[in-house]
């Protein structure tokens, strides 16, 4: 079963811009919405993205916290296209910047549209108590805080905190 360990960050500096050595544009969208999340209705988010010139179909358990399922089956660009057209909520907008830093491969994320002016930073790990080391301009840790999951900026974007 394949288990994702991510750890999430808000970015306090634009320091990380020297080490990035690419972007990826993306847009993505959740055929469920938060509210179903909440409810219990749902087990799980299921998301629709396009980035750069592919598309994902990706499927993620709903636990809060560091270490969750994921399924993540790549799909035709136009099917991306028309799935994301039929997302609950609106589209997550960002730019992804790849990020090394100490041996770890940093995702930067610079959101866009509603989500403007939100920078976060995500690593991914081998295992749930693995070290790493935080670079300077890594803020407060947020993994816990569901406001910040993509499926909760879908449908309440940063701009209206």
């Amino acid at each position: 079963m394949p288990i994702e360990i991510e750890r999430k960050f808000l970015v306090t500096s634009d320091a990380w811009r020297a080490q990035a050595h690419e972007v990826v544009p993306m847009a993505q969208g959740y055929i469920n919405d938060q509210a179903a999340m909440d409810s219990g209705a749902q087990r799980a988010s299921v998301r629709v993205r396009i980035a750069g010139d592919e598309a994902f179909l990706n499927l993620k358990s709903r636990e809060s916290g560091h270490t969750r399922q994921e399924f993540d089956y790549p799909i035709p660009l136009a099917d991306g296209r028309q799935l994301l057209a039929l997302c609950v909520g609106g589209i997550v907008e960002k730019h992804r910047h790849l990020v090394r830093h100490a041996g770890h491969l940093w995702e930067v994320d610079e959101f866009l549209g509603e989500n403007a002016g939100l920078v976060v930073a995500e690593i991914e790990l081998e295992a749930a108590d693995e070290r790493f080391e935080h670079p300077g301009w890594l803020g407060t840790e947020v993994t816990d805080d569901v406001r910040y999951y993509n499926l909760a900026l879908a449908s309440h974007p940063f701009m209206r905190w």
